[in-house]
């Protein structure tokens, strides 16, 4: 018995974590699907100054450079703007979730895009 409790609770921690995993990644799809409001400050280390705040309905991505972060924000029904912002050795930033979000510990999420797999074909006449 003695052996057995240790097994049975490496067990549930293990659920545990699988749930908390499954659940952050569902908040990163719906952050990248704009339903996600955050907060982006970034900020000097070394002055602790605050450089600039980006607030809104924001996806993070860092696709094109280690030193680069890319931020693309939903400012109305089919509008956006997209930031990049430069981080250095003293300038770095951190990414705040505002409101509370639904998140299935659950299941997965999985979003299809049709444009993205189909291309828009053009018919001539």
């Amino acid at each position: 018995m003695k052996k057995l409790i240790p097994i049975l609770a490496a067990l549930a921690l293990a659920a545990c974590s699988f749930n908390v995993d499954i659940a952050s990644h569902n908040l990163s799809k719906a952050a990248d699907q704009f339903e996600i409001t955050r907060r982006i400050i970034f900020y000097n280390g070394i002055t602790g100054e605050y450089i600039l705040t980006i607030e809104g309905l924001c996806s993070l991505g860092n696709f094109y450079s280690l030193k680069e972060l890319s931020v693309t924000c939903k400012t109305g029904p089919g509008e956006f703007k997209k930031h990049f912002l430069g981080l250095s050795n003293n300038v770095t930033f951190f990414a705040e979730q505002i409101d509370p979000a639904r998140a299935s510990p659950y299941q997965y999420r999985v979003i299809f895009k049709p444009l993205s797999i189909i291309p828009a074909l053009e018919i001539a006449k």
